[in-house]
């Protein structure tokens, strides 16, 4: 009769005494067994003890996983971890405390000793400790540094922890600790675990409360961070970088703005230098998904403008684009100036139109939708003011074009900038999971206009690459789109690098690219290509199918080969033009042309074929002596098998007549014809068909009859006999 259901047997383990094998009833309390297991031993106190799983991990038995004991399992009697750690962590001992610590850092891992531990008020003494318990240890620092530095990694580590575990707020710690974890961070000379502690309890601090965010904030600058990101050590630099995310993550709006722009004009540069982006070790996901989220949060500092319509009353705003007049006709915006309104209004009229605005008369209306808003106008003013030749060349480029040809900068710029903050997400929490970060946006502090100034250049090159008209706008937007997005996919390390990856992505490459990608086997994964493909096989297997009959009906020439040797002796086979016989005979030698039906006199019906075998499984591959046939042989071998064990044996003359006779004979039986020439007449037939069905022929006339043949030369004096 099988045990009961919760009765589960196993070995218990206690130092210094044999292992006792129990039978464990899972319907009693936990702290029943403990005693029970403590009495077999003697042993008094039994709430002072614990069973741990007796393997790697060392968990600790409790009743949220006591069911996953199985039968046969190890367990391990011990002393209550929570309660002995808790004294032997307030040893006066430095030797004692330094072991208890680090047993503390291992065990508060599990979330039962944990739960206990801080049941102790565990967390407080550990925060005390911090505050104050180790100060007096500090004079000792100088002599015994390394075991300083030990004593508080572990400390920290233990606290890190425990806090993970999400039983205690993090709300409940005092300004002093605050300052004591943030001095640890600020010192420039500190152990490289007790640093890496504190950046973490720093970030989590900040993550969790805003409370905490604003006393961290006071303790700590991202100018005090930098330096951190100086070291080879790339697990610091990981941390640092999420502090510092954490910072601009919690941070009022006004003051993220103030604080991006103080780091990305202050510290980019030393942020690219530093051995974070250029490190020669090969950047680890956690850092990657770090950088990607600092990436997010810069950009989205650009969503407010993003949102902002322009108010055409403004008369600041109406300045720019004032600006942007005077920059590139190089006039004066005075209102003063003589003239006649009627006259400066279709002055502006004109210029504003060069400039490519869609709103001829008042251009601030442009502006007016969002998104861009008011991003794109501070990208034009950047680009006017940062870049003024190309600025002033693409605008008079344009304004010389026929008026269906000029690519027009003010449209182009409101919809490129739409477009640039669509392929970076502005405004979009930085996901979880993702490590796709660019590498050149931390090389320069104002990026987000650099990337604009290079992608309005290469729309402007584009334009005239695709000889595009006004009607093909959204046409060049997309092929501007997917050169930038392959740009990035190769990450570049900078935006010169960035800049002449574009060079070489040019329309003519795109095309070339798309056309590859089109005929790419592996690409070909889209439901209407999918769907096209399945539609044309069809077709092409009949043409396959109809071809190789009607190579069967031209009839091939066998040799006879003898179980002994090979002999020149031949024979011919042929199918019957209705498809209905195998006609086949033997010839005295190698037909020099087409053999006459009368010459073969045996004949075998198609119905009467009941299967076509191939290979050593061949009769004729398998009588004595065959086996010692070449492997060449054996490949080329087939056989039709007909009535009961009648069979009509061939040995092809090569690989492609094999083919050609196996397809033929398995489309004769309604079979499929799985040879390899099958296949690769498939994808040659298959990927030309594609590619004519899938060909561009916009703006191409098809001719409605095909084109004269030319009169023959008068003489053929250009003909040059090699011989």
């Amino acid at each position: 009769m099988p045990p009961p259901a919760d009765i589960v047997k196993v070995a218990i383990e206690w130092p210094g005494a044999f292992p006792k094998l129990m039978e464990i009833d899972q319907k009693k309390p936990l702290s029943a067994i403990i005693k029970e297991v403590c009495e077999g031993w003697s042993l008094g106190n039994h709430e002072n003890f614990a069973l741990q799983i007796a393997d790697a991990t060392n968990f600790y038995i409790t009743e949220k996983n006591r069911n996953d004991i199985k039968n046969g399992s190890i367990l391990r009697l011990t002393t209550s971890p929570s309660v002995q750690l808790h004294e032997r962590i307030q040893s006066s001992s430095m030797d004692a405390k330094l072991e208890s610590l680090k047993d503390l850092a291992n065990a508060s891992r599990d979330i039962t000793f944990a739960q206990e531990f801080i049941n102790l008020d565990g967390i407080s003494l550990l925060t005390q400790m911090v505050e104050s318990g180790t100060e007096r240890y500090q004079k000792l620092q100088k002599i015994m540094k390394p075991c300083f530095g030990d004593l508080l990694s572990f400390t920290l580590t233990a606290f890190v922890e425990l806090m993970d575990h999400g039983i205690v707020s993090w709300d409940t710690f005092s300004v002093a600790f605050i300052k004591k974890i943030a001095s640890y961070v600020n010192k420039s000379a500190m152990d490289t675990a007790v640093l890496q502690r504190s950046l973490a309890i720093l970030e989590s601090m900040v993550l969790n409360s805003q409370d905490l965010y604003h006393k961290v904030a006071q303790e700590i600058t991202i100018g005090q961070l930098i330096p951190h990101l100086q070291g080879t050590d790339q697990d610091i630099q990981t941390y640092t970088i999420a502090v510092i995310n954490a910072l601009f993550l919690k941070a009022p709006e006004e003051k993220r703005q103030v604080s991006a722009h103080k780091f990305f004009t202050q510290y980019t540069v030393s942020f690219h230098d530093a051995n974070v982006i250029r490190s020669p070790t090969p950047i680890n996901d956690e850092m990657a998904h770090q950088l990607y989220v600092l990436q997010v949060l810069t950009f989205n500092l650009l969503e407010d403008r993003m949102m902002t319509k322009m108010d055409p009353q403004d008369q600041a705003q109406r300045d720019i684009i004032f600006e942007l007049r005077r920059i590139a006709f190089d006039v004066e915006c005075d209102p003063n100036n003589s003239g006649s309104i009627e006259k400066r209004k279709s002055m502006y009229t004109r210029d504003y139109k060069k400039l490519g605005f869609i709103n001829h008369v008042n251009p601030a209306v442009d502006f007016t939708q969002i998104p861009p808003g008011m991003l794109a106008l501070d990208n034009m003013l950047y680009f006017a003011r940062h870049h003024q030749d190309a600025y002033i060349r693409i605008v008079l480029e344009n304004s010389s074009r026929e008026d269906k040809h000029e690519c027009p900068f003010g449209r182009s710029s409101i919809e490129l900038t739409k477009m640039l903050c669509e392929i970076l997400k502005v405004g979009e929490l930085p996901s979880e999971n993702c490590h796709d970060f660019h590498p050149m946006f931390f090389t320069h502090d104002r990026s987000f206009e650099e990337f604009f100034c290079i992608s309005i250049q290469l729309l402007n090159k584009t334009w005239k690459e695709m000889r595009a008209t006004s009607e093909d706008f959204n046409k060049v937007m997309q092929v501007v789109r997917e050169q930038i997005m392959r740009a990035l996919t190769l990450k570049p390390n900078s935006l010169d690098q960035f800049k002449s990856r574009l060079q070489n992505l040019s329309y003519t490459e795109i095309l070339k690219i798309r056309q590859s990608e089109r005929m790419n086997q592996e690409d070909f994964q889209s439901r209407p290509i999918l769907e096209l493909r399945e539609k044309i096989q069809p077709e092409i297997m009949e043409l396959i199918k109809q071809q190789r009959l009607n190579r069967l009906c031209d009839g091939t020439c066998f040799r006879k080969i003898s179980s002994r040797r090979r002999q020149d002796k031949f024979w011919y086979c042929r199918l019957s033009p209705n498809h209905k016989v195998l006609h086949y005979g033997d010839l005295e030698e190698s037909p020099q042309g087409e053999v006459p039906h009368d010459s073969l006199q045996d004949k075998l019906p198609v119905a009467d074929i009941k299967a076509v075998i191939t290979g050593k499984d061949c009769p004729h591959m398998k009588e004595k002596g065959a086996l010692k046939q070449n492997k060449e042989v054996l490949e080329l071998a087939f056989s039709v098998l007909y009535e009961s064990d009648e069979y009509l044996n061939f040995i092809a003359p090569d690989k492609h007549e094999y083919c050609v006779w196996t397809d033929g004979l398995n489309a004769l039986l309604g079979k499929e014809m799985t040879s390899d020439y099958t296949k690769s007449d498939m994808d040659t037939l298959l990927s030309m068909e594609m590619k004519l069905r899938l060909l561009d022929l916009e703006n191409i006339q098809i001719p409605e009859a095909p084109p004269p043949i030319p009169k023959e030369p008068s003489n053929y004096d250009f003909v040059y006999d090699c011989n």
